[in-house]
């Protein structure tokens, strides 16, 4: 019999500033491939420092192990989520669901919407977030802006 993993989600540090950016990387570089041709290793690393900010970032791990990381920011017209990143020996196991399910939780304490924006390249993330209740609100040329209200 196999024991239910035990997903739970910790406030980050800078000192998981590398890690974050290992995930990222691992489970994103092949849709920055697919969208603008390249994975520049200096570039993405540059933006991820630019960009780290731990206050907005949970690690999510499963049975004490880091798996994945959530960025989310309360706005005063919704909860954005900037990145849901689940590495990809971890995908398709409710990981990404559960988070999600929390952040649900917590917006429709709020009344507020979720929003956030998907490339159109990465259709396993567009059928996910469609699955958990997100819909189509607008798009760019490489992105789906998408939104779930309660």
């Amino acid at each position: 019999m196999h024991s239910i993993p035990q997903i739970s989600l910790r406030e980050a540090t800078e000192t998981d500033s590398n890690a974050v950016y290992s995930l990222k990387k691992a489970a994103f570089s092949h849709y920055v491939e697919r969208q603008y041709g390249n994975w520049d290793e200096a570039e993405q690393r540059d933006y991820h420092i630019a960009r780290f900010a731990p206050s907005e970032v949970k690690i999510i791990t499963v049975d004490r192990r880091a798996v994945g990381f959530v960025s989310v920011v309360a706005e005063s017209d919704c909860i954005k989520v900037n990145q849901l990143i689940i590495h990809p020996n971890h995908q398709g196991q409710g990981i990404g669901e559960h988070c999600m399910a929390l952040i649900k939780h917590e917006a429709c304490k709020k009344d507020l919407p979720v929003r956030l924006q998907v490339m159109k390249v990465n259709p396993r993330a567009i059928k996910f977030y469609q699955r958990v209740g997100f819909v189509v609100a607008g798009e760019t040329e490489t992105h789906y802006q998408m939104e779930f209200k309660s």
